[in-house]
């Protein structure tokens, strides 16, 4: 029964790891963004981290694959099973501060794949745990399936293949897109919020100075203000999280106004996606003002979208040659819609035709 127990937990964790991993190295910049949200200073405030970013979310991402693979055929069992165990004991750390300060709201962990609370990350977590332990205490049961040299071969190869992945999707797009902005997703419908979806609870809480320390009231409880209290500011508490719409904050802004109405109603439109302007890749930058003369050609109407300011917009535009004008959007959105900085979006009344990475212009179709 023990031996039963132990290989079930052992192909369970095996797996899980492996592909868990795998979609994260499918999008290792999208992970590198929720690292860099752990880095920042409303959590754990080691902005020093936040430049590393990328590279610690491809070492773990590949890690987690490998582990996966060491477990599954018995590589190194000791080292492998410890190994797990540090890292689930950190990720369970991480998604129990992440649900108790609510300060990180999706972890994460499988990526765009499947969104987690991070209640349910934590309880997954948990479980985890619960597997690597009952292998930790059995660790003479988990043999190798195959010869040193077999093995060998094996994990190098697997590493090999999961760097490659990494430099690919880098350099490229994602192979496999789980965004709600994907190819032949309609921005208007993922806007959109359904008649019956559930709503918001939200409670209005009142911030007075009291006695000279800050405290927070409710609406019931203004009646009953300590004498000399005074107004400092309200603020909004969401009790109960409403039916978010799978694409919000979008916006296309220019000169105080939002455009978005008008131009998602376009038939043909090219969107250049740059949401930093001045950390963009100047190589990807200058070919731009090339593909907004060739698609005006083709008829298409062609804007850029940042979340740079109007400032560092002008002066990218004289750099460049750029005379196609930019809208505002939030950089979150942006960096949703796209991971290369920049890259092209083809749009069609709001449908996304096609996406492309800005080393490959080759293939965008117009």
């Amino acid at each position: 029964m023990k031996n039963i127990i132990t290989q079930f937990s052992r192909i369970f964790v095996g797996i899980l790891f492996i592909i868990s991993g795998l979609i994260k190295l499918n999008d290792p910049i999208g992970f590198s963004y929720k690292l860099a949200e752990y880095f920042s200073e409303p959590v754990f405030n080691m902005p020093f981290f936040v430049p590393f970013a990328l590279g610690i979310a491809l070492f773990l991402v590949i890690l987690e694959v490998v582990l996966g693979i060491m477990l599954l055929i018995g590589y190194k069992t000791k080292f492998t099973i410890w190994s797990l165990l540090v890292l689930i004991v950190l990720f369970t750390f991480l998604t129990f501060y992440s649900a108790y300060y609510n300060v990180v709201k999706d972890c994460g962990c499988f990526g765009d794949a499947l969104k987690l609370t991070p209640w349910q990350s934590f309880t997954k977590d948990i479980v985890l745990l619960f597997f690597i332990l009952i292998l930790f205490f059995n660790k003479k049961l988990v043999q190798p399936l195959f010869s040193n040299n077999v093995q060998n071969i094996i994990i190098y190869t697997s590493i090999i293949l999961c760097s490659f992945m990494g430099v690919l999707v880098l350099n490229h797009l994602p192979l496999i897109d789980f965004r709600p902005f994907k190819v032949e997703n309609n921005i208007q419908k993922g806007m959109r919020i359904p008649d019956n979806a559930p709503k918001s609870v939200v409670e209005m809480v009142f911030i007075y100075k009291v006695n000279g320390v800050d405290k927070e009231f409710t609406e019931k409880d203004l009646m009953a203000l300590p004498e000399g209290a005074t107004f400092v500011d309200r603020k909004d508490k969401v009790i109960i999280e409403g039916y978010i719409p799978p694409i919000h904050d979008f916006t296309m802004e220019k000169d105080g106004s939002d455009y978005k109405d008008e131009l998602l109603e376009e038939p043909k439109l090219v969107i250049i996606v740059a949401y930093d302007l001045v950390n963009a890749d100047q190589s990807g930058l200058a070919k731009m003002e090339k593909l907004n003369k060739e698609a005006k050609a083709k008829g298409y109407k062609v804007i850029g979208m940042t979340a740079s300011s109007p400032e560092e917009i002008e002066k990218s535009k004289k750099q460049f040659g750029i005379t196609f004008d930019f809208y505002f959007c939030d950089a979150i959105t942006l960096k949703t819609i796209e991971r290369a900085n920049p890259s092209i979006v083809i749009l069609e009344k709001g449908t996304i035709k096609q996406k492309v990475h800005h080393n490959d212009l080759a293939d965008l179709k117009l």
